[in-house]
């Protein structure tokens, strides 16, 4: 198992994680199989949205023993009212949940503590402005939990809630059909039919900016809806007109600027074998390039998606770390320290590029390399 950097809170997690989809299942006889699983595994991050107490007490049972080999983000304002789940934002009510939670999970802390499915503006003002987020300070205050983090389909409200400072964890639906969709407060808009029924060129820029300013301001992305409820996985369902496999969504996810782990929303144990087992496939079997480039609804044409197929460089130029700091220093039209410093640590720059023109000639998307390597000697004087 791989482990990267949770943003900036000191946290190394396994790049493939878990939702908590499957937990349920098998009469709640899944939850000790994924977690006996994942331990043997080396994956040690987990989500847990559902405010269930069932499945949440099922967990504390299953801890035992071992709750430091895991690191777990769970959600504050996912309540369990009348039987059913409710995303709550009366702090009578999100208190009470979250007591509930920890009585249940027999833990005195969690990791990241979620303000829970954020996708509207007007809700964002609610909770920075509300209760909810001066609980979640106090929590952390109280090392109750961690660190802070929120949930969100919406990469304006995302982003907005990371340039806030408070929010140090971010998840986040990420896979490339969703991808190309405009930010939206529904989130249904995001696999409905008929926005994907005219051609779509290229990544939506919000969405960019949302993962470049995270990457930016060291906040971690844990992402959900990779493989987008299954229909990326399925040539008919799939809104880009052919179907991936899931190496390829979690390969795509996982070179996303800012991205940690990938949660897999695996229902069964073979299912989440299959996912965990992206760790030993090989590139070919990763490599989502040729795929993108021949899906009949959707194209990237002009736009890196830094799946390295530019490479080798006779020079040995990183072309696609090369061009992610690029769009990093191109977003915030100025070049961030921390950026700088990034590029400057890699073994070669932009500036030693010989425009033998290889590497476009290898590009799936034909991104003009040779004019980015220009660019990034420019912008970083090398």
């Amino acid at each position: 198992m791989q482990y990267r950097q949770l943003g900036n809170t000191g946290i190394k997690v396994s790049e493939i994680g878990m939702g908590c989809e499957g937990f349920a299942g098998d009469g709640l006889r899944n939850v000790k199989r994924f977690l006996d699983l994942a331990e043997e595994k080396g994956v040690n991050y987990f989500d847990l949205y559902t405010p269930d107490p069932a499945v949440r007490k099922s967990i504390g049972e299953a801890l035992k023993g071992r709750r430091e080999k895991f690191v777990i983000q769970s959600h504050i304002c996912s309540v369990w009212k009348d039987g059913q789940y409710k995303r709550s934002r009366d702090i009578g009510e999100v208190k009470e949940g979250f007591e509930q939670m920890m009585s249940l999970l027999d833990t005195d802390y969690i990791d990241v503590g979620m303000i829970h499915y954020v996708d509207s503006m007007e809700d964002w003002e609610t909770v920075v402005n509300g209760p909810v987020l001066s609980y979640a300070k106090e929590l952390k205050e109280a090392g109750r939990i961690r660190h802070i983090g929120l949930s969100s389909h919406n990469p304006k409200v995302a982003k907005e809630a990371v340039e806030s400072g408070y929010i140090e964890v971010l998840m986040f639906s990420v896979n490339p059909c969703y991808d190309l969709q405009p930010a939206s407060e529904d989130v249904e808009d995001l696999w409905k039919d008929e926005n994907y029924a005219a051609p779509l060129v290229n990544m939506d820029p919000e969405r960019q900016k949302l993962y470049e300013t995270c990457q930016r301001l060291g906040v971690g992305i844990t992402v959900m809806k990779a493989f987008g409820g299954g229909d990326l996985l399925d040539e008919k369902m799939s809104p880009a007109g052919k179907a991936l496999t899931a190496n390829q969504c979690l390969h795509y996810a996982l070179t996303r600027p800012a991205v940690a782990t990938v949660l897999s929303g695996a229902r069964t144990k073979e299912q989440l074998q299959a996912d965990i087992a992206y760790e030993e496939a090989s590139d070919e079997e990763k490599d989502y390039a040729p795929a993108f480039a021949s899906f009949p609804n959707i194209s990237w044409k002009g736009h890196c998606m830094y799946c390295s197929h530019c490479a080798p460089c006779p020079k040995k130029i990183d072309v696609a770390s090369v061009t992610k700091f690029l769009n990093l220093a191109r977003a915030q039209k100025e070049v961030p320290e921390t950026v700088r410093e990034h590029y400057q640590v890699l073994e070669h720059h932009g500036g030693e590029c010989i425009q033998c023109g290889a590497c476009e000639m290898r590009c799936p998307f034909g991104v003009s390399i040779i004019e980015n390597m220009k660019a990034a000697a420019e912008v970083f004087g090398k």
